[in-house]
């Protein structure tokens, strides 16, 4: 079976790692190399620097509809393209290239979450189940058949750092399972219900704010979807505070009420948020309990 793979960010490098050591992997596709970080370095996504130690050779075209990107399939003979979170629409003229079709596999339980940030919003939105789907493309972003799912139960300690590794890993076993059985699985795939899709757009920065009037529940929600980013803020004293880690608690208060300094607890509306990881505007990454110290909080001190 000859497999072209399309992915750039780490989630999808646990893909290409298990689908190489049991298939032909002919080509890979990845975004461009962009530059990273304050001193803008020009850094290749990590599917290319994994391709490379692999040895398959790697493509970025920057356009998908000029006939260069389909060219390049084609001469590659695939059978199969698998795509994990690419972050290009493929045209038709692609789609139709490989026997077998392109196989995406999207992080979340469609239709529901369709688009670029399932795992996201799952957690905003305090979702107890999630999973993996192995999905036909079609023109149409994530509504292709379903020929796979895989289920995972939702933990309040499960945050998005978590879940991009854990469905990282998962996605790739979902891929071997599919293309061992494949004809089997495309024989039998299930239609989406369109009418009960949802979806899932591009994270902003305005969406990562909270207020101590907020539901606690929704906020610690908050905390966990923004984990890596753009992190959940708050105005605490007059300035911002960054919070990365946190659980939540039922303990009630006057929202902006200091409950505990060990740990750091603060009222919310119906509930309370914990803060195990904050970064204070100007300063490093700390615990909740470190800053609670430095800022000289006691219980019953507002932090409005």
């Amino acid at each position: 079976m000859r497999v072209f793979f399309m992915g750039t960010p780490e989630i999808a490098v646990p893909s290409l790692k298990k689908i190489s050591e049991k298939y032909d992997v002919c080509g890979v596709f990845c975004q461009p190399d962009k530059p990273v970080g304050r001193k803008h370095i020009i850094t290749p996504p990590p599917v290319k620097v994994c391709a490379e130690e692999l040895g398959i050779p790697v493509f970025q075209p920057k356009k998908m509809r000029d006939g260069t990107a389909a060219k390049i399939v084609r001469d590659l003979m695939p059978d199969v393209i698998a795509v994990i979170a690419y972050g290009r629409i493929l045209p038709d003229e692609i789609l139709e290239i490989p026997r077998y079709g392109c196989l995406n596999a999207h992080a979340s339980l469609l239709p529901k979450y369709r688009g670029s940030a399932p795992i996201q919003y799952s957690l905003l939105n305090d979702e107890k189940e999630t999973g993996v789907s192995i999905i036909k493309l079609v023109t149409e972003m994530d509504a292709g058949d379903v020929l796979y799912t895989t289920r995972m139960g939702m933990e309040d300690e499960y945050d998005s750092e978590y879940l991009f590794s854990r469905m990282g890993e998962d996605s790739a076993d979902a891929f071997i399972e599919v293309i061992d059985n494949i004809d089997h699985y495309l024989e039998n795939a299930v239609p989406q219900d369109h009418s009960m899709a949802t979806f899932a757009p591009p994270i902003t920065t305005e969406m990562s704010w909270m207020t101590f009037e907020d539901n606690a529940r929704s906020a610690f929600c908050k905390i966990r979807a923004f984990c890596i980013n753009p992190c959940a803020r708050i105005i605490f004293r007059g300035k911002q505070l960054i919070v990365t880690k946190a659980s939540f608690d039922p303990e009630t208060g006057v929202p902006g009420t200091v409950l505990s300094t060990k740990p750091l607890k603060i009222a919310f509306s119906n509930g309370s948020v914990v803060f195990g990881k904050v970064k204070p505007e100007g300063g490093k990454l700390m615990d909740g309990t470190a800053f609670a110290a430095g800022q000289r909080l006691k219980a019953g001190d507002s932090v409005l």
